[in-house]
């Protein structure tokens, strides 16, 4: 089974996170964050990365990628209550990894909430077809052009 195969990242997994945060980024918010406008903000992802690999609280599970390279297929980044990150390497897109590293991260979750970008239509399909809940709370993305997020919440029961 997959989520078997998660493992809780170190400190020497922060640049592979910020590679395949990059790679799934690129291929999937291009509409939103046009590389040519706003390159992948590489430092500063990296330095959110060290910081998260220290933070009390905070999990971040990895699932390494079996070919023969060094780089993990997908993570998924968690606290109590917020899920801050899911992404797949674009390699892996299909095989079910996402909806398994959801299913991690949940399985140690209280009350789970997380912020997605408003015009990322294909990660709001997949976590509505899951379950998940628009609550009309909005904010702005930490990045420029800093587009609108929305909160989702899972509900229990």
């Amino acid at each position: 089974m997959v989520v078997n195969r998660f493992r809780q990242a170190t400190p020497e997994d922060a640049h592979a996170l910020l590679d395949v945060e990059r790679a799934a980024g690129i291929a999937a918010l291009g509409h939103i964050f046009p590389p040519g406008m706003y390159p992948f903000p590489s430092d500063e992802v990296l330095a959110k990365w060290q910081a998260a690999l220290s933070e009390p609280g905070v999990r971040i599970l990895v699932l390494d990628d079996d070919g023969d390279h060094p780089r993990l297929a997908c993570f998924v980044a968690h606290d109590e209550r917020l899920l801050r990150h899911l992404a797949v390497h674009p390699a892996h897109w299909g095989s079910g990894l996402a909806r398994a590293a959801m299913d991690a991260a949940v399985a140690e979750m209280a009350d789970p909430r997380l912020w997605c970008l408003a015009d990322n239509d294909q990660a709001i399909g997949f976590y509505e077809h899951l379950g998940w809940r628009r609550t009309g709370r909005r904010k702005a993305a930490e990045y420029a052009p800093f587009p609108d997020e929305v909160e989702m919440v899972l509900p229990q029961g």
